[in-house]
């Protein structure tokens, strides 16, 4: 299964040390069933897209607990085994959760924000909360920098992005 680890770049470099990107149990975002009910008339790539928007969300609220992080959004896609993973719809659509640490040798690609985009992610991860309970300005802020497209990055260029 194909799943979307929110993350920050304090956790790229633990990757590229200990070769794990988080330890279990994992909550990531993946195409789940419930994201299927809900995204009905979308293809398998813009579901694949909307898990990998949640997982940037996701990370926004990781960048607001981490004061070391960069201030740009990161995603780590992985190719995991069904078998480690559990799907949550019930906390929200797209979510999972694995029993399994995500390893390097599992990461595909990452997905991280331009350096033009600092600005408005240290804006929106300091927002971030306050969107979710529903701040109006707030959500503003956070729609602002989900204008911001994560670039693709392969797993061989993870050096240069701790750079």
């Amino acid at each position: 299964m194909r799943i979307y680890v929110p993350a920050t770049s304090s956790m790229l470099a633990r990757l590229a040390e200990v070769q794990v990107v988080a330890a279990s149990p994992v909550t990531a975002f993946a195409v789940t069933p419930g994201l299927r009910s809900w995204y009905v008339a979308g293809d398998e790539e813009e579901l694949e897209f909307a898990a990998l928007s949640a997982a940037a969300r996701a990370s926004l609220r990781l960048i607001d607990e981490d004061l070391s992080a960069d201030r740009r959004r990161v995603v780590v896609v992985a190719e995991v085994s069904d078998a480690d993973v559990t799907v949550h719809d019930d906390l929200d659509r797209g979510v999972v959760r694995l029993t399994e640490p995500v390893r390097l040798l599992d990461v595909v690609a990452f997905h991280v924000d331009l350096d033009d985009a600092r600005e408005a992610i240290a804006a929106a991860s300091a927002a971030i909360l306050r969107a979710d309970l529903g701040d109006d300005a707030a959500q503003e802020i956070v729609d602002d920098a989900e204008g911001f497209d994560l670039a693709w990055y392969a797993t061989q260029e993870l050096p240069d992005l701790l750079r």
